[in-house]
């Protein structure tokens, strides 16, 4: 359950020590969403952090809850990344500016700013190749030992904060983190213009990537899932054609996909992770097509990868993204893309857990919480 610790550690102290009304006003509430280990989830109170000289602080505004944050709840790890100490969850975030480092000079208290979650610590050649997200030793929003931002207040690298324009609200802002992920998936895949394309999984990634893949000029894209909600939500957001899996095989999919769309597609994105969707991702592509792998699933996976050897299919990862910010931005203030369908659920911090239930059932499809008690509003 959600525990609320008496004090945060030493944070009343520190407190008193400082004494008078500066103390009153730097002791502002921190709430913060923790998870300690797998199935201990708690909401605390933390001190208020100092910027550095390259940080802004930020009053955290609207922060969306990811099945990766729900999967450190539940298991406490995901592959390598192990929760050994507590963590503050939250990396698709939004806030203002309330305190500016000492060498900053592209923002200003007041700026309304989306957050990218991962900062590089060092120039190496991943850096240097402009392919920053593969940095070994990369910093990122709420993957151990790295804290998040679903709290009241956070510090971050002020590079790494965007300014928002005024017709982009704090929740798009927000959005732009999985937006991402389909901007990277996309360009992975090479979607152009004309590109037909098939989508497996209509979760919130499966749905960005087909915003993404429609802006980027895909004539056609068939979207299959288990869920019958989603493949609405999906149509609702311009997929051409969906398919409800009921119990066909891979190969059955793939012959589904090539009648709906009159030929096999060029691309398909995979993005659930599931085994027997991966499989029908390689049946499904057309002879030298692509098929990019966004969703993650078991570390082994046993595919037809003779079909796809033979067949010039190329099979491509993504990691997060890198490089997406301005873009995504830029699409939303000239309203070329619509991401406000995908918020289906709003909930004040201080209801924390009952939003992380709603994620966990899988009831909607993003779940965003509102950070600052003095405004709620998108």
């Amino acid at each position: 359950g959600l525990k609320f610790p008496a004090e945060a550690e030493g944070g009343e102290r520190a407190t008193a020590r400082r004494g008078g009304a500066m103390a009153a006003a730097a002791k502002e509430d921190n709430l913060s969403v923790v998870v300690h280990r797998a199935g201990d989830l708690r909401l605390e109170k933390r001190p208020v952090p100092e910027p550095g000289p390259n940080e802004v602080l930020l009053k955290m505004h609207s922060v969306g809850i990811c099945g990766s944050d729900v999967h450190y709840w539940q298991h406490g790890r995901i592959g390598d990344f192990v929760v050994n100490s507590p963590m503050v969850l939250g990396h698709e975030a939004s806030g203002t500016v309330v305190k500016v480092g000492s060498a900053v000079t592209t923002l200003k208290i007041g700026d309304r700013v989306a957050i990218e979650p991962g900062v590089p610590r060092e120039t190496d050649e991943f850096c240097k190749t402009g392919r920053y997200n593969l940095s070994p030793t990369i910093f990122f929003c709420a993957t151990p030992p790295d804290n998040g931002n679903l709290c009241r207040y956070y510090r971050h690298d002020a590079n790494f904060c965007y300014k928002l324009p005024d017709n982009v609200t704090f929740e798009e802002g927000a959005l732009i983190e999985p937006l991402s992920v389909g901007i990277h998936a996309c360009r992975r895949a090479g979607v152009t213009l004309g590109s037909k394309v098939f989508i497996c999984g209509a979760g919130p990634i499966g749905l960005v990537t087909l915003l993404i893949a429609k802006v980027m000029g895909a004539s056609q894209v068939v979207m299959s899932d288990l869920s019958a909600p989603r493949l609405e939500k999906a149509k609702e957001l311009g997929a051409d054609f969906t398919i409800a899996i009921k119990n066909e095989s891979p190969r059955e999919l793939a012959d589904t996909v090539k009648n709906m769309l009159g030929c096999m597609p060029e691309i398909t994105m995979e993005c659930s992770g599931a085994e027997p969707a991966i499989q029908a991702a390689i049946y499904a592509t057309r002879s030298g097509g692509t098929v990019v792998l966004v969703g993650m699933g078991p570390e082994m996976v046993t595919l037809p990868l003779v079909s796809a050897a033979v067949r010039e299919v190329d099979i491509k990862g993504i990691f997060r993204y890198c490089n997406t910010w301005p873009m995504a931005i830029a699409m939303l203030a000239s309203k070329k893309v619509n991401v406000q369908p995908l918020v289906t659920h709003r909930f004040p911090l201080e209801r924390a857990l009952e939003a992380f239930e709603t994620t966990r059932k899988c009831i909607g499809i993003k779940v965003m919480l509102k950070c600052d008690p003095g405004d709620q509003n998108p």
